[in-house]
């Protein structure tokens, strides 16, 4: 009998590699409190319609990439319902927007998310087709200010607190204007226009493309076309003066605070209901595949879907690519944090006292590796190493005298510490 394995596209995280995901996880949740966003957790499943209607069905994901099943009817008067795992998370949290009424408050509502999302795409190194992301929406009826530019520059200069207190240095955010629908189906006829005398030496997915959307020519990777796309229009000159007014807007809101930016042209997002302000971070440290997060405004998504006008802006980043990230700029033992100190039992009936001084402790906040009194004392110092800053020897003269015998591996100094005194030692 054969063993079985992970499905081919997804992995099992192991220690010490959780903590480095967990660090991520925990600086996202604290950055996004300071700015007021609250949490939001969808289902990871959507009726397929939600990701047709609104990411777009000639896009990859929907085309291409989507898991998606016939759900058993409950009567047979009932059709089958057509599900799909989530490839993204926009359109649920947008869905949730509407089917609570949230607009209703008449206050913008900020809202964030972390979990996996499912897209069956080639497995390669920092792509898996289960995969892990953390995003953000800024979502309200337009009274609320919600197609303010000033929403995407603060999510933008967020984006940039977040990546620099992660210790990711040398990002590049690059932004765009994809314009208003109106904008964007002006900038296709002259891409389409322009696609003409050429598409045919291009590959077959632009081939398609250049016919049902043009746009996503743009997104091409192969290396053979990318002369080609160079010489296409741009979408700058297709915008209108209210489009271009509000990347101005965005543009001075970032300069006024610091935060560097270049524009890239070609910038257009893969998902369909982008509208004005595309934009990503990207770190040369990931190789070809550079992007850390992405993310744009989507003005029309919520009617796209049946709700009411709520304009909006919002990102994801693949947390693979983080710890990525994070590993090539030298943090190769940021997940292998050590225990506060390892109790070390001398003899098996020392062991109830053992667990009665870890107990003590990790009420007192430590983090605490507990020993076996059957091991060898060796064999204890071996495995403190290996897992603690320090081992707190348990002996028979240890419990008597409540002086406890702690060695620091670090500096390889023994010390006499008073059981009452043993917490805040520890803590250093």
């Amino acid at each position: 009998m054969s063993t079985l394995k992970a499905v081919r596209g997804t992995r099992d995280l192991l220690p010490p590699e959780t903590a480095l995901w967990n660090r991520i996880e925990a600086t996202a949740r604290a950055v996004f409190a300071r700015y007021n966003f609250g949490e939001i957790r969808t289902p990871v499943f959507e009726d397929t319609g939600l990701f047709a209607r609104g990411v777009g069905e000639e896009t990859d994901i929907v085309s291409k990439e989507m898991y998606t099943w016939e759900d058993r009817a409950r009567a047979q008067s009932e059709k089958p319902q057509s599900l799909t795992l989530r490839p993204e998370n926009t359109a649920g949290v947008v869905r949730a927007y509407i089917e609570h009424g949230l607009g209703e408050s008449g206050q913008l509502q900020k809202l964030y998310y972390m979990g996996p999302q499912f897209r069956r795409e080639r497995p390669q190194k920092g792509r898996y087709r289960q995969f892990s992301q953390i995003g953000a929406e800024v979502i309200g009826p337009p009274s609320a200010g919600s197609e303010s530019p000033l929403r995407d520059a603060e999510v933008l200069e967020m984006l940039a607190s977040l990546l620099d207190e992660l210790g990711i240095s040398g990002w590049t955010l690059e932004l765009n204007s994809v314009g208003s629908p109106a904008d964007r189906a002006r900038y296709n006829e002259a891409l389409r226009a322009a696609l003409v005398p050429v598409v045919s030496q291009m590959c077959e997915d632009c081939k398609r493309r250049a016919v049902t959307n043009p746009l996503r020519v743009l997104d091409c990777k192969v290396p053979a076309d990318q002369p080609i796309i160079d010489t296409l229009p741009v979408i700058a000159d297709s915008l209108d003066e209210a489009s271009k007014a509000h990347f101005a807007a965005v543009t001075a809101a970032l300069d006024a605070a610091g935060v560097p930016y270049t524009r890239n042209h070609r910038l257009v997002r893969g998902l369909d209901y982008y509208t004005r302000t595309t934009f990503e971070f990207t770190h040369g440290g990931l190789g070809a595949q550079n992007a850390l997060l992405g993310g744009g405004r989507y003005d029309g998504l919520s009617e796209a879907i049946g709700g009411p006008k709520a304009p909006g802006i919002g990102f994801a980043m693949g947390e693979d690519r983080l710890v990525l990230t994070l590993l090539a700029l030298n943090e190769q033992n940021a997940g292998a944090q050590k225990a506060d100190a390892y109790i070390a039992p001398l003899g098996e009936g020392l062991n109830a006292a053992a667990l009665t001084l870890a107990r003590e402790l990790r009420h007192q906040g430590l983090w605490i590796e507990l020993g076996e009194g059957g091991f060898r004392l060796k064999k204890s110092f071996d495995a403190a190493d290996k897992t603690a800053r320090r081992i707190v020897i348990l002996g028979e003269d240890e419990l008597q005298s409540g002086i406890l015998t702690v060695k620091t591996f670090s500096t390889g100094v023994q010390t006499k510490i008073p059981r009452t005194e043993l917490a805040a030692f520890l803590s250093l």
